[in-house]
């Protein structure tokens, strides 16, 4: 929330159908406050069919990608499509995508970025100083498909 918060209250803005997924069980209502679903990683894999071609766009914090093989699959599976806008976020870049990452900079509408206030405060997290963009890490994926054993 804290990386994407504000990208996400604006894809839902411009009619996108957004779900977060997290690792953990966090207390949903800071998502539901920026207007987006929330689903907890473990149950969605375990009840869910999860479509990688048919995401239109994925933002992922990189370590996650890097330690959880499901989530790892998910996003190569929608780079596969050739459709999907892959963004990650994080300290580690992961192996699977080639060379150096470009930046890719958000700018946050106003709501945005009152909206993603709200959030954080509700999920007791500091706000960043009023930071009106959000960046993003893009690369191309090596060979999509083939997921490397860890």
């Amino acid at each position: 929330m804290q990386s994407a918060g504000g990208w996400l209250f604006d894809q839902v803005m411009a009619g996108w159908d957004v779900t977060v997924v997290t690792a953990d069980q966090a207390d949903p209502r800071p998502l539901h406050i920026l207007g987006v679903r929330a689903r907890d990683l473990d149950s969605m894999f375990a009840t869910t069919a999860v479509l990688g071609p048919c995401l239109q766009a994925v933002a992922v914090r990189s370590e996650l990608y890097d330690a959880d093989e499901r989530v790892r699959r998910l996003v190569l599976t929608a780079a596969e499509s050739g459709n999907a806008d892959i963004r990650l976020w994080g300290d580690v870049w992961p192996d699977d995508f080639e060379g150096a990452a470009d930046s890719v900079s958000h700018r946050l509408s106003l709501a945005a970025r009152a909206f993603k206030a709200q959030a954080l405060a509700a999920a007791a997290l500091a706000e960043e100083s009023s930071a009106d963009t959000e960046v993003f890490r893009r690369g191309e994926i090596r060979r999509p498909g083939l997921v490397s054993a860890r």
